[in-house]
């Protein structure tokens, strides 16, 4: 099996509070398990989604397109960097979460400092340099033992 990755952001149509983050993570974590699928998924208080899925090309890549694209849940549903890999950046996790803020997003994502006025346009980075700076935050952020999903 060929590891592949993909990385997307979108935003939310209606706000996720935290019995509606628990649904998605727990149908996302038994979907993910039986389809040896790992990843992390940020979500902000205004609604972003940013996610990583890491498992087999044509599973991830069914996930986006045929489940997660189509979920009427958000919009603006847009692939950031996706491509081969040769290790799981989150493989410890059926599906990861971390509670982050617009800047944070910002910070991951923006050509320009986090605090100047503007719009969020993508970093040129490489998929490489966005894990790790996602790794980074993932490993800086605190989290409730709920949001823990150790990979079985």
């Amino acid at each position: 099996m060929v590891l592949y990755q993909l990385i997307y952001q979108s935003q939310s149509l209606v706000p996720f509070e935290t019995p509606e983050l628990e649904d998605l993570l727990a149908q996302a974590r038994t979907y993910n398990l039986i389809h040896h699928i790992t990843g992390i998924l940020l979500y902000t208080p205004d609604g972003r989604f940013m996610q990583v899925l890491e498992g087999q090309k044509s599973v991830v890549r069914n996930l986006y397109y045929n489940h997660i694209l189509l979920d009427p849940r958000h919009y603006n549903c847009r692939v950031l960097t996706d491509g081969p890999a040769i290790l799981r950046s989150f493989s410890t996790w059926t599906m990861g979460f971390r509670a982050a803020t617009a800047l944070d997003l910002r910070t991951l994502l923006c050509t320009v400092p986090p605090d100047t006025q503007g719009p969020l346009e993508p970093r040129p980075h490489t998929r490489p340099e966005l894990l790790e700076l996602l790794q980074e935050f993932v490993e800086s952020c605190e989290t409730e033992p709920w949001l823990e999903h150790p990979r079985a």
